[in-house]
């Protein structure tokens, strides 16, 4: 078996606050959505970069509160653009790691987690 790539499910329980938090924000494109008929769970793709995540409403799909930590270049600059952004629910820093790295994480609405890493 060849594993090509692996993909992070988060729950979300609110289609417009994920949209605002992940596309608007952090600025991933939406790839597909899928809901089985007008009024029930969503669910999304989204990518940025090399990173795909899928975001579910459906209960059954994830527990809220998960992390995902990711390796990355150009953190710093990322980080600028999301403080320039001036998003009302988030504020990350730019913190040094003891593991020799710059990491900003963000918690979106949902408490999932996003650890973007880059090695000094």
């Amino acid at each position: 078996m060849i594993i090509e790539k692996t993909i992070p499910i988060f729950r979300i329980f609110d289609y417009y606050k994920a949209i605002e938090f992940y596309i608007d924000w952090l600025g991933f494109t939406i790839e597909w959505e899928h809901v089985f008929e007008e009024g029930m769970p969503k669910y999304i793709e989204i990518t940025r970069g090399g990173m795909t995540l899928h975001l579910s409403e459906h209960h059954g799909d994830a527990t809220p509160g998960a992390k995902v930590f990711l390796w990355c270049s150009g953190l710093k600059e990322y980080h600028k653009m999301l403080i320039e952004k001036k998003y009302k629910n988030n504020k990350p820093g730019l913190e040094e790691t003891f593991y020799d790295a710059w990491s900003v994480e963000v918690i979106d609405p949902f408490g999932n987690r996003l650890s973007f890493n880059e090695k000094k």
